[in-house]
């Protein structure tokens, strides 16, 4: 197809009139589009919830636990020089 003949078909489906849309498919779109923005809400907020609920398991462990301190040798040190 040369440019001419392109642009001939583009105009052509340019200007047949658009298929019918269905009456309720507005509704249904917002329907379908506030449940999905619910879900991703609901989500969100439970993906926080486990962050939140992980980082203060963190710190209640790490507070019992303490590891950074040193622990407790088992075993007494040599005697020598008796």
């Amino acid at each position: 197809m040369n440019q001419t003949q392109r642009e001939a078909t583009v105009r052509r489906l340019l200007e047949r009139t658009p298929p019918p849309v269905p009456p309720d498919l507005h509704a249904e779109v917002v329907r379908r589009g506030s449940r999905m923005l619910r879900r991703r809400t609901a989500a969100r907020r439970l993906l926080w919830l486990v962050l939140l609920a992980a980082a203060l398991a963190f710190v209640v462990w790490a507070s019992v636990a303490r590891p950074w301190a040193e622990p407790p040798s088992t075993t007494t040190p040599p005697v020598s020089n008796w």
